[in-house]
């Protein structure tokens, strides 16, 4: 079993270790320390990563887990059962970690002391956290959790972890303890604020934490999932949007202050060019299919029109479609190309016979294409080839 150096020392950054094991993993191998000051992957939060130094060599360490007990850092190179390292974490990363862990805590807090809302699920990925809370909170709501949670991040308070007996921590936990938990457990609790049940690691004042900015709330199941960053990680992601705020007010001529007028100006030209747009299409599409229409044969009863059309939006791919299918005797194939594929739409007209549906297949085999319909009108789309209209001509009508 491996000695957890980080639940003694959390700002410990490396330490002595020697191999205990050594296991051949899908890809790569695990290696089992005898103590380490790297954290597992587990409750919620992301591992660390780092490196072993063994002498002159350096093994990277690119994740780290837990199972039954053993801690097994991963590595792309084996390291022998014996072998004295030092284990060295990316410190930054750590800190990340403990920052966001500790704003989780924070906040999960306000939301309970605040609203009533238990956090019932918590994930970290290396741009965003998200914690789920058991029943919707409003924007209003939102504002004063994020609002006490920097109060307490300000008012730097102490955090201290201790491992006690089941009961005591049921009793030491402010806002919630599974009740399932038996044995020891670790309780992290912060001076006036949270205190719960966790395995993770934080720093050892709420002021290290630097800040907390919630980014985005959204309905999840019954209840609300918030999205939210602390520290040096909110602080580039402010940072980031505050640059690309900045671009938008340049190309508009904007304050940033006027930034949701500009948006909204925005929106209501481009509705206006895109119904434009759209009325110009369907007259594009009335005025090509009598062209079409006008220049085709009668053969077998029908009206047989293939056409390719260049540089046409889908919908007006459709209004074409639309207006051949109005002639009773037409059977109709478009071909347009459009995000690196060849699309198409069969139609025919009331009296005409045949089935869309049957062709289409045809075509799909042919052009190893998908897509499918019914017998008056079906659409699919294939990989562009350079033969592809050849192919058409040769094997669509029979």
């Amino acid at each position: 079993m491996t000695k957890k150096i980080f639940d003694e020392d959390v700002m410990l950054r490396k330490c002595e270790a020697q191999v205990t094991d050594c296991i051949e993993l899908k890809d790569g191998f695990g290696i089992e320390l005898d103590q380490t000051v790297f954290y597992p992957e587990g409750g919620g939060q992301l591992s660390d990563t780092g490196e072993l130094l063994i002498g002159e060599k350096t093994v990277a360490v690119i994740h780290v887990r837990e199972k039954d007990g053993h801690i097994f850092h991963e590595t792309k190179d084996p390291v022998a059962t014996g072998t004295k390292v030092e284990a060295q974490i990316h410190w930054q990363t750590r800190f990340d970690h403990m920052q966001q862990h500790c704003g989780e805590h924070l906040l999960s807090y306000a939301f309970w002391k605040l609203f009533g809302a238990d956090n019932i699920g918590f994930h970290m990925s290396p741009d965003m956290v998200t914690i789920d809370l058991s029943h919707q909170v409003s924007t209003e709501e939102i504002a004063q959790a994020e609002k006490l949670a920097n109060e307490h991040i300000q008012a730097d308070l102490p955090i201290r972890t201790e491992w006690m007996d089941a009961e005591k921590a049921s009793k030491a936990a402010s806002r919630k303890f599974n009740d399932k938990l038996t044995g020891p457990v670790r309780v992290v609790a912060i001076e006036g604020s949270d205190s719960c049940t966790c395995c993770g690691t934080h720093p050892p004042r709420t002021g290290m934490t630097g800040l907390l900015k919630i980014f985005k709330a959204e309905k999840h199941k019954q209840g609300t999932r918030i999205y939210f960053l602390c520290g040096r990680l909110a602080l580039k992601k402010i940072n980031d949007c505050w640059e690309s705020l900045s671009k938008a007010t340049q190309a508009l001529s904007l304050k940033e202050e006027e930034i949701c007028l500009g948006v909204s100006k925005l929106q209501e030209e481009n509705s206006q060019l895109r119904a434009r747009l759209a009325a110009f299409e369907q007259q594009w599409a009335v005025n090509r299919a009598q062209q079409l229409l006008a220049a085709a044969e009668l053969s077998s009863g029908a009206k047989e029109i293939l056409t390719v059309e260049d540089d046409i939006t889908p919908d007006a791919a459709r209004s074409l479609a639309q207006e051949l299918a109005k002639d009773p005797l037409v059977r109709a194939a478009v071909f347009y190309a459009s995000k690196d594929r060849l699309n198409y739409i069969l139609v025919q007209g009331e009296k005409a016979t045949g089935s869309c549906r049957q062709k289409i297949t045809a075509i799909n085999e042919l052009l190893q294409g998908r897509g499918g319909g019914k017998d008056n009108q079906a659409q699919g789309s294939a990989p562009l080839q350079p033969d592809w209209q050849n192919i058409v001509k040769q094997h669509f009508y029979k």
